[in-house]
């Protein structure tokens, strides 16, 4: 078993297999974009595989695939193939902004994944376009519909709460779980590497953060009770609304910050083990794989070096990369 200094086990690593991605959303990537990364430099689906080998035999068992947008990497299903054959590995899930899953999503359930999250930041269309830059929200709303039909249970659908632009709609969102058999999770926006201004007509970003208490504030009369226990081995608070089939999470990563049960590691796609998302500090993996040497002693060096928790009340900001750069 991983464990870290603070004696939390280490048992889910999320792995970013792209900086690539389809969609430019506004608080993810900056408007003039990011200078991309090489093909040469970006790591292979072999040493992907290698990495969570190695990290399985250390208790490593739940697996995260992220971007960019994972689905836009050429060969993903080989890849959740792969994976999947590695013993040890019992969960593998993927994190898409869902506009590819109406073509992949039964290819990646007979791969082997068990189950996606899928950012909708909005109902609207036209907003789904201004805040994603072009994207579009039907193409995304028959991904989500092809996913359900493909088995990939539970549905869980990704809203970045963000004030003046989508916190008027928290109610509507969250009642697509009286419904409908999916997860909602409403995530405060976090402040990594995005805080220069987004595109003409959005708020300062400094003003856009809305706390957990003013999202359950928000949600009131839907008279929400706590769920016992919790789906999969992310950091959600879950709550159900009377007579819903559907459960809605709560993600506070600065309010009320989960850094006491933080139980991951995060590789990038550029192979570096990543031990917190809100820190700069990383270790490189790629080199040492690349010349045949173990990895195992930088896994362990990872995870003895996992911070207590972050530092944002202090003030404190990722620089090196925007979210897409590190896959969430």
């Amino acid at each position: 078993m991983l464990t870290d200094s603070l004696g939390r086990t280490i048992n889910y690593l999320r792995i970013s297999v792209t900086d690539r991605c389809n969609l430019r959303c506004v608080y993810c990537m900056p408007p003039q974009g990011i200078p991309l990364t090489s093909h040469d430099a970006i790591m292979r689906y072999e040493e992907i595989v290698e990495v969570v080998r190695v990290a399985a035999e250390q208790g490593i068992t739940d697996i995260r695939l992220t971007g960019g947008e994972p689905l836009a990497r050429l060969g993903i299903t080989e890849l959740v193939h792969m994976i999947a054959a590695v013993p040890g590995i019992r969960d593998i899930s993927m994190t898409t902004n869902g506009l590819l899953l109406e073509r992949f999503a039964g290819e990646l359930k007979e791969a082997g994944l068990k189950r996606v999250n899928i950012s909708l930041d909005t109902l609207n269309p036209e907003r789904f376009a201004r805040i994603t830059r072009g994207g579009s929200f039907e193409q995304v709303w028959r991904g989500i519909l092809a996913a359900e039909s493909a088995g990939l249970y539970p549905i869980k659908l990704n809203t970045v709460v963000m004030r003046g632009v989508n916190d008027d709609e928290l109610l509507n969102l969250a009642k697509l779980t009286v419904e409908h058999e999916w997860h909602i999770r409403f995530i405060e926006m976090m402040p990594v590497n995005n805080q220069e201004s987004w595109d003409e007509g959005f708020p300062s970003p400094q003003h856009i953060f809305v706390s957990l208490s003013e999202i359950k504030q928000r949600l009131e009369s839907l008279n929400l009770k706590p769920v016992q226990g919790k789906s999969g081995s992310g950091p959600a608070r879950e709550y159900q609304a009377d007579g819903a089939k559907g459960k809605i999470g709560f993600i506070s990563p600065i309010s009320e910050h989960f850094c006491g049960e933080c139980n991951r590691l995060r590789l990038t796609a550029d192979g570096s083990l990543r031990p917190c998302l809100l820190s700069d500090l990383e270790i490189p993996v790629l080199p040492a794989l690349r010349r045949g040497e173990p990895i195992l002693p930088l896994l362990q060096e990872a995870v003895k070096l996992k911070p207590e928790g972050h530092h944002l009340s202090q003030n404190q900001r990722t620089f090196t990369r925007c979210m897409i750069q590190i896959g969430g």
